[in-house]
């Protein structure tokens, strides 16, 4: 970690949401999806507000032999978003613990405010998480 890592990073991300990015896409192996709207899925949005962060600290971490992983999410989904639009996600680094980071978030689609919340992460070693993991794999 470098010593620029300090609470008051800002970073914007924008991202035209595909039909690849929808409710009905989110897990094709459950029928019930598959009818559902095609709109902006929660655990797309999920992802969208973590990759935000991560490039928000990437200047300021030894990457990629250092990473961040994704610890707590507590953020709203407010509104729908179809296909098409772009959505607009800001990330703010508001405290910094040892090695956990606290972010706030939001996401809007231009029409929309579509989240708010908060999103926390850790900075991992690489290849010291890979050699924890492949532990456990079977």
């Amino acid at each position: 970690m470098k010593e620029t890592l300090k609470p008051g990073i800002r970073y914007e991300h924008k991202f035209t949401v595909p039909s690849s990015k929808t409710v009905p896409a989110l897990y094709p192996e459950a029928k019930e999806f598959q009818v559902m709207p095609e709109v902006f899925a929660t655990g797309f949005l999920v992802g969208l507000l973590e990759w935000t962060c991560i490039k928000a600290v990437i200047p300021h971490i030894d990457w990629p032999q250092e990473q961040t992983v994704g610890i707590h999410i507590d953020v709203s989904h407010e509104a729908a978003t179809p296909p098409g639009l772009e959505i607009t996600v800001t990330a703010e680094l508001t405290e910094v613990k040892g090695k956990k980071l606290v972010f706030n978030v939001e996401a809007h689609d231009g029409v929309d405010r579509i989240s708010k919340g908060q999103h926390a992460r850790f900075v991992i070693n690489k290849e010291q998480f890979d050699s924890k993991l492949s532990k456990k794999q079977i």
